[in-house]
């Protein structure tokens, strides 16, 4: 007979999902949250579309050319950018709450990796944001906004899509760095503020000196790169730079606090 007492205890080796757990399901639940969360809903749908509505339609200057396109069209790129920064940067930001609720550590206790769950919110964020622009876009498209070329609306729906993705990092480094009853304080005044600096809302002349302090705002780059295929202006390196800076700026400091979040559990 076997004695129980002496017998070691082997312990049973978790097993390691897939893709560290990286799933459509994972992904479906976590957008469905997003899209039941009706302050980000608002945030992200119905106030982008607002602005558009405000300051593109009906205006004596929506007409007026703007290269390869008219104002309104001008006014669409610019409000869908701002949309989907706002998409991005909520969702990430999520993890705020997500970690004063106790979900976070809940979550580590499965073989669900950081990394993993990291990349799940990058990626909803970057869904949520694709909504936001394509809201703006449909109601744009059908209410004055006029492009030269249908090339032209899906480069710039691109470019603002995939320069979005900084503001996922940035989302989840407030939501590392702030706590849940402050974030969302923090982010929406926030990015009013980095979306007037980086020249979102209103044009920026050229070598003005409201300009030169643009290239060193988050938005700046991302907003450039994205109304390139309708301006028509020509491609200035810097901006390429402000987007990459600001992208290793927001995802490292994220990576970092989320370490130091994982060393206390």
């Amino acid at each position: 007979m076997t004695d129980l007492a002496t017998t070691p205890v082997v312990p049973t080796e978790r097993l390691v999902p897939r893709f560290g757990g990286v799933n459509r399901t994972l992904v479906g639940i976590e957008l469905k949250r997003l899209l039941r969360n009706r302050r980000s809903m608002i945030f992200t749908i119905v106030m982008p579309a607002a602005f558009f509505l405000i300051f593109g339609v009906g205006q004596d200057y929506g007409s007026q050319r703007a290269a390869g396109g008219n104002v309104t069209a001008y006014v669409m790129v610019s409000m869908a950018l701002y949309g989907a920064m706002i998409a991005t940067t909520g969702a990430g930001a999520m993890v705020a709450t997500e970690r004063a609720q106790g979900w976070s550590r809940q979550l580590r206790l499965t073989p669900l990796r950081p990394v993993a769950y990291v990349v799940v919110k990058v990626v909803v964020a970057l869904l949520m944001g694709l909504i936001a622009i394509t809201v703006v876009y449909v109601l744009g498209l059908s209410t004055g906004a006029e492009v030269d070329r249908p090339s032209i609306v899906v480069t710039t729906a691109l470019i603002a899509w995939a320069g979005s993705l900084v503001f996922a990092a940035f989302g989840l480094f407030v939501g590392y760095l702030l706590p849940s009853e402050n974030v969302m304080q923090v982010v929406g005044p926030g990015l009013a503020l980095l979306a007037f600096g980086g020249g979102v809302f209103i044009p920026l002349t050229d070598g003005s000196g409201f300009e030169m302090f643009a290239r060193f705002t988050p938005m700046y780059g991302v907003a450039k790169l994205a109304r390139l295929p309708l301006t028509g202006d020509a491609f200035q390196w810097w901006w390429l730079l402000n987007i990459a800076v600001w992208l290793a700026v927001f995802a490292g400091g994220a990576a970092l606090l989320m370490s130091r979040d994982t060393d206390r559990v």
